[in-house]
């Protein structure tokens, strides 16, 4: 989600960061700093009620005894900050309400636009992830191609699409949706339904009649990040027809500046339940507010970080890599299998943000995502005795592998010698002799210096 709070998040970590260089803290510091605070939220299309209440409940906080009291004063702001974000984000996690007998129904509901079908594909894929039985119902039946885009994606995370063609009522499409989801056993029912450019009586009658014949468990209100502060309007209205549950917020990844997701929990009083944080069909999140106000606020997202990892390695996975790395048996296959689940977890720099530091110092750092497919590449030319003993690659190997993989021979050079480092460093830690960071001997060589080091190295 950096692409998203990226503008907002360097602003309010610029003026804190003020703060936490003071030994002591000056109203006029106070003052400062609450006025930044309200021109970063306002620029980043936060609701002016929102932000108001917030600067209002900081500004209070900070003057108060803890404050004053405090060892660290602008440490202190920083926590109450961070305490009020995650306050108006919606403190916990919000989960979706299961029916004890299924089908549990969601139905999605929002504006044209909004990314309504592929985020009823998304979320049936996650909930077959996390041991769902789901179905989908197509009740899109005023857009083009809707029910043929959802036939789509069901065909892509293999869950069935139950519908009934384009000609005939929604509310005949959900009962039918419903009834099947029921015969076939399933234990979730995902109702995709129609929206308009705006909203409107006849959207909101439809959206009425098709709640009131499935009855749903969950209602969800489908809004695309990029709406700004029109997400609050169309939220209140939707609220306001069909009393919606949760939010599954859209296009988190793109330039939107973050202004629905810190605004709609303040304004409706109904939490974000999901993120729609890319466009493959694997990357929608569960919203964790606190987790949230840490990254804005430059603290990282470890436990996301551990989340994502847990769920590209099994146990039995776990304990083979264990294995080899005691074994000393790490070799270039279990490189690329590493770097396969690095690559399913997401970008890069949206993993290196979540570690806490990382995400300010990394602002201006190109982080190259094609090294990764150039190293599986490079892997892949490989022939698997070569891949299971890299000793073996002499000076004419490395030209064969350098060409069938489109690279050069520096490039297979370079990633010999990381693999090596890997199995030296992977040997000291399971006996317990790992280097502290930045001892000599545990920094790998610089790009630019690796003829050099090498050179040194043959002269000693």
């Amino acid at each position: 989600m950096r692409d998203v709070f990226e503008s907002l998040s360097d602003k309010l970590q610029a003026t804190l960061g003020d703060l936490r260089s003071k030994g002591t803290l000056s109203e006029d510091d106070l003052a400062a700093a609450m006025r930044e605070i309200r021109l970063a939220l306002l620029e980043a299309d936060v609701n002016f009620r929102v932000v108001k209440t917030f600067v209002e409940a900081v500004r209070e906080r900070a003057i108060g005894e803890e404050v004053r009291a405090s060892l660290t004063p602008g440490q202190q702001v920083v926590k109450i900050v961070n305490d009020e974000l995650t306050e108006l984000l919606g403190t916990t996690g919000s989960k979706l309400v299961f029916a004890q007998t299924p089908p549990t129904v969601i139905l999605l509901c929002g504006l044209q636009g909004s990314g309504k079908t592929t985020a009823a594909g998304k979320l049936a894929k996650l909930l077959k992830k996390q041991g769902k039985n789901p179905a989908l119902v197509a009740c899109d039946l005023q857009r083009p191609a809707a029910v043929e885009q959802l036939k789509t994606l069901g065909r892509q995370i293999d869950v069935p699409v139950f519908e009934r063609g384009v000609g005939g009522d929604p509310v005949a499409v959900a009962r039918y949706g419903l009834e099947t989801a029921r015969s076939q056993g399933r234990d979730v029912l995902i109702v995709d339904t129609a929206g308009r450019l705006h909203v409107d009586r006849d959207l909101m009658d439809e959206l009425v009649r098709v709640k009131q014949a499935v009855k749903p468990h969950n209602v969800l209100l489908v809004i695309d990040s990029m709406l700004g502060q029109d997400a609050v309007n169309v939220a209140e209205q939707f609220q306001e027809a069909v009393d919606f549950d949760g939010v599954l917020l859209t296009k988190l990844d793109g330039d939107a500046r973050g202004g629905a997701a810190l605004s709609i929990r303040a304004v409706t009083g109904r939490p974000i339940k999901y993120a729609s944080v890319g466009e493959k069909l694997d990357a929608l999140e569960e919203f964790h507010p606190d987790r949230l106000a840490s990254r804005i606020l430059g603290m990282g997202d470890v436990l996301s970080l551990i989340e994502k990892a847990e769920a590209e390695i099994t146990q039995d996975e776990a304990k083979d890599l264990e294995r080899k790395i005691k074994q000393s048996d790490f070799g270039l296959d279990d490189m690329l299998s590493m770097l396969n689940r690095l690559k399913r977890m997401g970008s890069l720099r949206s993993m290196l943000g979540m570690i806490p530091g990382l995400g300010s110092q990394l602002k201006d750092v190109d982080v190259d995502e094609g090294q990764l497919a150039r190293v599986e590449a490079i892997i892949l030319s490989m022939t698997p005795k070569e891949r299971r003993s890299p000793s073996v690659i002499d000076g004419q190997r490395r030209r064969r592998i350098a060409k069938g993989s489109g690279t050069t021979v520096q490039a297979v050079n370079q990633l010999l010698q990381q693999h090596k480092q890997m199995q030296t460093m992977m040997k000291q830690a399971t006996k317990g002799k790992l280097p502290a960071p930045g001892a000599t001997g545990s920094r790998a060589p610089a790009r630019s210096s690796s003829r050099s080091s090498s050179k040194k190295k043959r002269r000693r």
